[in-house]
């Protein structure tokens, strides 16, 4: 059975490319993408280089499980360190955002991910794709929770970026 993924892509450490190099990846291994815009956004939790993020959406018949490691491993063939503190730099992350309408809690993967309500540069680009689509947990579309985080949301700006 298929399920339709949204993964958060970020990275502010040489960002342009890392970003094109997962979107290349992640092309290869799932076929056809949907992509947002790319932002261009303030380091949170920490000072740092400014992060480049967008969103992606794609199919896929595998187990959630399977994508997690294989999203793993994509990291760490683009230079992904993971001796460094859950808030510091990053040449690439990618988080699943949303896994069809799954919830699911275990450990080390929580969708639908907390950061969709928490983070602009993550809820943006996934409301920019899927403005209609309910978050599984809270039941409202993904446009009106960013209607409600839009007044008090750090900087985003669009970062014209050729994927």
């Amino acid at each position: 059975m298929s399920a339709r993924v949204y993964v958060g892509l970020g990275s502010n450490v040489d960002r342009e490319n890392r970003l094109r190099q997962a979107v290349a990846v992640l092309r290869g291994d799932f076929g056809e993408l949907e992509l947002s815009p790319v932002y261009d956004s303030a380091a949170v939790g920490f000072e740092g280089y400014d992060f480049l993020n967008l969103v992606a959406g794609f199919d896929t018949g595998l187990e959630v499980e399977r994508v997690v490691a294989r999203f793993h491993e994509i990291e760490n063939q683009l230079g992904r360190d993971r001796s460094l503190p859950k808030f510091a730099s990053r040449s690439i992350d990618l988080d699943i955002l949303a896994f069809g309408d799954l919830v699911l809690d275990l450990p080390g993967i929580r969708i639908p991910r907390p950061e969709i309500l928490e983070n602009a540069f993550v809820l943006r680009p996934l409301q920019d794709l899927v403005p209609d689509d309910l978050h599984p947990e809270v039941g409202q579309t993904y446009a009106e929770l960013w209607r409600r985080m839009a007044p008090a949301a750090p900087r985003l700006n669009v970062f014209p970026l050729e994927l």
